[in-house]
């Protein structure tokens, strides 16, 4: 063998060697969101969109931890033992994949385990047999597609029991949400750390075509934004809005004038006290366009000092090019334009008064929903939550978000239903 010879072979073993380490360089990557939450968790949930990751993320999150000597026993959940196999060990993303060979674990299918070089061990388990969790202890878990579990309540307390080794023992949950007791029982929990993502999040890596056949298909319906963007599809009997009825405007929506609206406008229903168990204050941005359809752009709520969600309020007026903040005022008064203006008096400013009920007021919104003339640019979830859990003359919380949502609607669509209390202000 020639010098010469000898030289491109070390050349393009070396760039094949970073080609490899580049690969599995997951770190690189990684989106954030695919990344493990700092701080002292117990349970992270991954709720996400089709095509998000989670798989990969899964995979690569165990990968990692196995690599580092942090955990040894193993369990990996799934509906069934076949799809465990077929898609979080065998899968295109799954264990198996996402190793170099000189890290791989080997796949003992007969024995529903896998061992990997340094003595680590995972055992594979089907939801529906959730009683073989009677006995085993693990140091880590990984459940699958939670959300579509018949057994779900049943198998998360057997594998609780079992989760018992090491100092930190924890579970990682991939799914695309549903509904379920169990789910809705975990997001409430201080011990778990939520991740949420959409289908977008993965564009650049999934087909264009599939994309496009997605956006045709799902991007204005209900599963559109339970399977796309992970939204939790929840509503009560009696409400005033259904799931049904709330219709997406298809993304990215990267600028409101991107819809070419004629008028739009922040809506603020004030909290009228500022402490942990004071209620929100609602902030909805909202526009209309020609075909006098209207558009929900943006929900800023939440529980902010007077200061803050007059900051809040400001900032997106002039961000959207809103042209005006509408403000109910039977519980802060004056209060309330006084924290406007104090911001930014160069804001233009309408107060309303609620002269008749919440129900009064949101039924003819609730009849627009349904006639097809409202979109929201993309799930915005607590103001859908409040939306389809208010029941009229039963709900005791007040639904600050929804009520901000009603005020700018009426704004845009139904002025007359609004009585205005209109003041001039002049600067000296």
């Amino acid at each position: 063998m020639t010098k010469q010879r000898l030289i491109q072979l070390l050349i393009h073993e070396k760039r094949e060697r970073l080609l490899l380490q580049q690969k599995y360089n997951w770190l690189r990557q990684a989106r954030p969101s695919q990344l493990p939450p700092e701080g002292d968790w117990r349970t992270w949930l991954i709720l996400a969109g089709r095509g998000f990751g989670k798989t990969r993320t899964g995979a690569e999150t165990i990968r990692h931890w196995v690599h580092q000597g942090r955990y040894k026993r193993i369990a990996l959940v799934g509906a069934s033992i076949q799809e465990v196999q077929k898609v979080m060990v065998e899968g295109e993303s799954g264990l198996l994949a996402v190793h170099p060979k000189s890290e791989a674990p080997t796949f003992y299918a007969s024995k529903r385990r896998l061992v990997w070089p340094n003595g680590a061990v995972a055992l594979l388990y089907g939801a529906e047999y959730y009683e073989q969790l009677r006995g085993p202890q693990f140091d880590f878990a990984w459940i699958d597609e939670f959300a579509k579990f018949r057994n779900a309540e049943q198998l998360w307390h057997q594998l609780q029991l079992c989760l018992r080794l090491g100092a930190n023992p924890r579970c990682l949950i991939t799914t695309t949400p549903r509904p379920t007791p169990i789910l809705r029982q975990l997001l409430a929990s201080s011990d778990v750390c939520l991740t949420k993502g959409s289908t977008f999040d993965n564009e650049a890596n999934l087909a264009p075509a599939y994309i496009e056949q997605i956006k045709k298909q799902f991007l204005e319906t209900t599963l559109g934004a339970q399977e796309l963007y992970a939204e939790m599809l929840t509503e009560e009997a009696g409400a005033l809005w259904g799931r049904t009825t709330i219709r997406y405007q298809e993304p990215p929506l990267t600028e409101a004038q991107d819809l070419k609206l004629e008028r739009i406008v922040i809506a603020i229903d004030p909290a009228t006290t500022h402490h942990q168990d004071s209620d929100e204050t609602g902030i909805v941005v909202a526009g209309i366009d020609q075909e006098k359809k209207v558009y929900i752009l943006e929900d800023l709520s939440g529980k902010y000092s007077p200061n803050d969600w007059g900051q809040r309020v400001a900032e997106a007026y002039w961000r959207h090019k809103a042209d005006r903040v509408v403000a109910e005022v039977n519980k802060g008064g004056d209060l309330v334009e006084q924290v406007v203006r104090s911001v930014d008096a160069a804001i233009s400013y309408k107060s309303v008064r609620a002269t008749r009920g919440k129900y009064t007021r949101a039924e003819p919104i609730a009849a627009l929903y349904e006639q097809g003339r409202v979109f929201h640019a993309r799930p915005f979830s607590k103001l859908e939550t409040q939306m389809c859990s208010f029941i009229p003359g039963q709900s005791s919380k007040s639904p600050d978000r929804m009520d901000a949502m009603v005020w700018a609607v009426t704004e845009l669509l139904l002025q007359n239903e609004a009585t205005p209390v209109l003041k001039v202000w002049s600067a000296l």
